[in-house]
């Protein structure tokens, strides 16, 4: 599969990466960047964004950015993997002025190749430390949180896991599914490895090798869920929000259970946004950043179909979602994110 390939590259890439960026790192890079002239300058031009994100929602970042500002805003949309691969592969041949992504590991793979540009100050400064790496050189853009949903015709309230760590028990075998070749299902195995370690992740992966039923993508976990194919599966929260606002026809007999309490299980996932350091047009691409983590990017968010969550402070997600602030998500580093490694141990449990 491209996807499970594409990974793979980016493995191979980051280990060779991750070395050098770690030497380059700043002792007091967690403190963010200073404000740089970019902050102040008008923008105008066009920029190049390299998009991992939902499509429709960057297009809308995109029309109302170049509506405020005239900066013509030209958009290569692909998946994580793809374009952090890419990115890498390109290096400071890059024609991209920003990268966005959907979650993280991404991001952080060009990161480490120490490809980014600081993100101005006023930037990071929308944004609470929590969706922010300790690098300062992207930053959080949107959230989504890991669920469990469910068949309750097949699974009642009191059989529910109360954690992710127990669907290793043999209890679970044939009952749960999952899409471990996407990126969405590969940041979860990060923030369990950031969370509980190399040991207990390989033998969680080489109990869910046993228990869970694959599928490729989310949106097939929810619709055999929904067809009483299996009793639950891990997914995103937002493939249920959104087939809800639609049709409804593959979530309407299911239900999402969260794991809350700090569990591996209630990961919130931040995606990314920075700016290359090779970009052409920098003043404009540090204030399309600004501008997708300002109010009027994050109330897209808000009011659009995503479903996502915002992350700028000010900012209140979609009635329809549980506040973020009731999810109980463990606090996890983004920057810490370990997507060479997952894939190391996703391709030794016979994933990958």
């Amino acid at each position: 599969m491209l996807l499970t390939r594409n990974w793979a590259m980016i493995a191979a890439l980051g280990t060779a990466t991750l070395l050098g960026a770690t030497a380059c790192a700043s002792p007091d890079a967690a403190s963010g960047p200073e404000s740089s002239d970019t902050a102040s300058a008008t923008p105008s031009g066009s920029i190049t964004v390299y998009n991992a994100q939902h499509e429709e929602l960057t297009q809308a970042w995109a029309d109302e950015f170049t509506q405020e500002t005239g900066v013509t805003v030209v958009l290569r949309n692909g998946d994580d993997s793809e374009l952090g691969n890419q990115l890498v592969q390109e290096g400071s041949a890059s024609k991209a002025d920003v990268f966005l992504t959907e979650n993280s590991p991404a991001i952080s793979l060009v990161d480490n190749a120490d490809l980014l540009a600081p993100v101005d100050a006023d930037t990071l400064a929308q944004v609470p430390e929590q969706f922010q790496p300790s690098t300062g050189t992207w930053t959080g853009i949107a959230a989504r949180s890991t669920v469990f949903a469910y068949n309750p015709s097949l699974l009642g309230d009191a059989e529910l896991p109360a954690s992710l760590l127990d669907l290793a028990d043999p209890a679970w075998k044939g009952r749960w599914a999952a899409s471990p070749s996407g990126a969405d299902f590969q940041a979860i195995v990060s923030a369990l490895l950031e969370l509980k370690g190399e040991k207990a992740t390989s033998a969680w992966l080489a109990a869910m090798k046993d228990n869970a039923v694959v599928y490729k993508g989310n949106s097939t976990v929810m619709k055999a869920v929904n067809a009483g194919e299996i009793p639950g599966g891990v997914i995103y929260h937002y493939y249920w929000f959104g087939d809800q606002a639609g049709t409804g026809e593959n979530s309407s007999t299911t239900k999402m259970h969260y794991f809350k309490n700090q569990d591996p299980g209630a990961f919130v996932s931040v995606s990314g946004g920075g700016v290359l350091k090779t970009s052409a047009n920098p003043v404009a691409a540090q204030a399309f950043l600004a501008f997708v983590t300002g109010k009027s990017g994050q109330e897209i968010l808000k009011t659009g179909t995503s479903f996502e969550y915002p992350v700028s402070a000010g900012v209140d997600a979609n009635p329809a979602l549980m506040p973020l602030s009731e999810l109980e998500a463990p606090a996890i580093d983004p920057s810490h994110l370990n997507s060479t490694k997952v894939i190391e141990l996703m391709t030794q449990a016979g994933f990958l």
